[in-house]
């Protein structure tokens, strides 16, 4: 029996994924080795992230492309080679002092992980410079035109995979690497040089990655002998690295044939497999890896004794110059906003039905709870006639009468706050965009007041804050810098004929850059505090956590996050605004004691209908009190 038959026998229909999924986590296995036996590999539109007991990979599409097998698969050869042949005492033992430095000497480091890969296998180069391409495409690097704006980690890495491999950087990546390239030779050449002859020695490797940063002014050039017991550690730390790395050579041929045989389940899958899903499979993390970053941290700062106890410097920025609140209209002309607008409706034809039928029915229970409240059993009012078989059982009992009374249905504000950020770009920026159209004109018919609000920054990597921290000289723990985005889509008064036109500027080329949440959730807030609806609700739709490289490289790992989770505190506990949140592909309810994750931008639009109608139904107002009598019980 046929796959279709079956589907047509028992209306099952077969998961698509699966073979691939399976193959993609053998395959892990398979050039990991021993270390990974015990490992659990799982699927998520999170962040791809390894630890000792988990590889988390990217949730493939419904239909995925080619190119979206490679990039998963880029994903699970680059973690599987970092358990093969790397060794975390060796890292730990040379790593830097720095934020920079540390950062640098991590994506160096993964480099030639993923280098000895690429020149052991032809395959598993292709799909790490496809996992590459992706992942820099997805951050935009490729229009960065300021060096300051350029990752320098991410170029000493590419140049290094290039002496490594003669794989030249990958085209979204070029731009960062071009900016830096002139610099980086004039002054750490040679040590780039040395780097080809240590591939295989992590110590030996370790040691010029150093001496390269030293070149390069980001890392002390201390004395790197090692004395006996660093000879010690280096011999056992360089057996097991020798081990994992004869338990991958030895598995190679089992890791090809595993490699084939993924082909083999992808191609078999369906017809058609060539066309791209329209969403992304997921966010991919920037070059350090985020065990490398928890084991760098460990090493150099003792466990407290309670993480959550620790606030950490005060959230600040180093200047509010250049923020921007501006509104949509405002960002670009109006033949821009009619032409962003028509494209907009194309794309949202095939969501726009599903969305509608969900907001007519948050209509329809919104007018209910307007419109129909009844008293029963009074003494005096309209006959009940559901009630007259009381009267035909026992003819002494007194007719029974009911009144329709008027709801106190509070005057109420719902403000959207739509997270403006990268990674939102594509399919789900377009759902996002035509729920909210949608629930504003929506929720208006029902005379609840909508705000449209979006958040983002006005420029990758830092823009003026950061050049004008440069030009101070760096001083130290600068806070947010970064430059402010809010946009006002459609203001709270403003009718919804008027700001149609102005949610086409989401599908803007180049809008979409950073989220700094924290801020934006607190701009949001202080605006509905200013309004005089007796109801007011905030509506937070996001794809992840707050991301910002420039704030992110001078300040903790976890400024931003702490900053949002401190907004959220302040906003649950104190304020009379009502927050929800929906996280798409990401786990919000670990921020908001409200809160929904969906896995699939499609998902957006029943979310957000049915969060709004659990708020309404949960504490709308009860009928007022009429002159009409009550029935005396008895």
């Amino acid at each position: 029996m046929t796959i279709t038959n079956q589907r047509r026998s028992t209306g099952v229909q077969p998961n698509v994924t699966e073979p691939l999924k399976q193959a993609v986590a053998g395959t892990l296995r398979g050039i990991a080795g021993p270390l990974a036996r015990e490992l659990e590999v799982t699927f998520s539109n999170d962040r791809p992230s390894l630890t000792d007991e988990r590889a988390r990979l990217p949730e493939p599409p419904r239909r995925p492309s080619p190119q979206d097998i490679a990039v998963i698969r880029g994903n699970a050869d680059s973690m599987a080679l970092r358990l093969a042949v790397h060794n975390k005492a060796v890292h730990q033992k040379l790593a830097p002092e720095g934020a920079a430095a540390l950062e640098a000497y991590n994506a160096i480091e993964q480099a030639r992980v993923e280098a000895i890969g690429a020149r052991r296998m032809s395959g598993v180069g292709a799909n790490i410079a496809a996992m590459l391409e992706d992942r820099y495409h997805r951050g935009n690097y490729a229009e960065i035109t300021d060096r300051a704006d350029a990752p320098v980690a991410d170029a000493l890495a590419l140049m290094v995979r290039e002496r490594l491999t003669g794989l030249k950087p990958p085209a979204a990546a070029e731009k960062i690497v071009s900016l830096w390239r002139d610099a980086i030779e004039a002054r750490a050449g040679k040590d780039l040089d040395r780097l080809t002859g240590n591939i295989d020695d992590q110590f030996a490797f370790a040691r010029n990655i150093r001496e390269l940063l030293a070149s390069l002014d980001m890392a002390d050039d201390a004395n790197l002998e090692p004395d006996d017991s660093d000879d010690g550690d280096q011999d056992e730390a360089q057996g097991e690295e020798e081990s994992s790395d004869g338990e991958a050579q030895q598995s190679s041929d089992t890791e090809q044939a595993r490699i084939d045989a993924m082909d083999a389940s992808s191609d078999d899958m369906e017809e058609g497999t060539s066309e791209a899903d329209d969403a992304p499979s997921g966010e991919i993390p920037e070059e350090s890896e985020s065990s490398d970053a928890e084991e760098s941290g460990t090493a150099r700062n003792p466990p407290q004794a309670n993480a959550e106890e620790w606030r950490g410097p005060v959230y600040k920025a180093y200047t509010t110059r250049f923020d921007e609140e501006i509104a949509a209209e405002d960002l670009c002309d109006a033949d821009e906003l009619t032409r962003l607008r028509a494209y907009l409706d194309k794309q949202i034809a095939n969501v726009q039905g599903v969305v509608a039928r969900l907001a007519n029915r948050l209509q329809r229970r919104l007018l209910a709870q307007q419109n129909r409240a009844w008293e029963f059993d009074l003494e005096e009012g309209i006959l009940d006639p559901a009630r007259l078989t009381r009267v035909i059982i026992d003819p002494f009992q007194p007719l029974s009468f009911k009144f329709e009374k008027d709801m106190d249905f509070r005057d109420t504000v719902v403000t959207l706050l739509i997270d403006n950020s990268g990674s939102m770009r594509g399919r789900p920026i377009t759902v996002a965009a035509t729920c909210a159209d949608i629930l504003a004109r929506t929720l208006e018919r029902c005379a609840v007041k909508v705000e449209i609000l979006g958040f983002t920054t006005r420029a990758w990597k830092g823009g003026q804050s950061r050049e004008a921290w440069l030009q101070a000289g760096k001083p130290q723990g600068p806070g947010r810098l970064n430059d402010l985005r809010h946009i006002i889509y459609k203001s709270a008064d403003a009718p919804w004929r008027r700001a149609r036109r102005n949610l086409g500027l989401m599908m803007r080329e180049g809008l979409l850059k950073e989220n700094i949440d924290g801020e934006a959730l607190d701009w949001a807030h202080k605006r509905l505090l200013g309004r005089p609806e007796q109801r007011r609700i905030l509506m937070v739709i996001s794809d992840g956590a707050p991301v910002d490289d420039s704030t992110l490289s001078v300040n903790p790992g976890n400024y931003l996050e702490r900053h949002l989770r401190g907004v959220i505190e302040e906003i649950e506990g104190r304020s009379p605004v009502e927050l929800i949140a929906i996280g798409i592909g990401h786990d919000v309810t670990r921020y908001y004691k409200r809160a929904v994750t969906i896995v699939d931008a499609e998902e957006l639009g029943g979310a957000m209908t049915d969060k709004l109608a659990e708020l309404f139904e949960e504490s709308h107002g009860q009928p007022q009190q009429g002159s009409r009598r009550r029935k005396r019980a008895g």
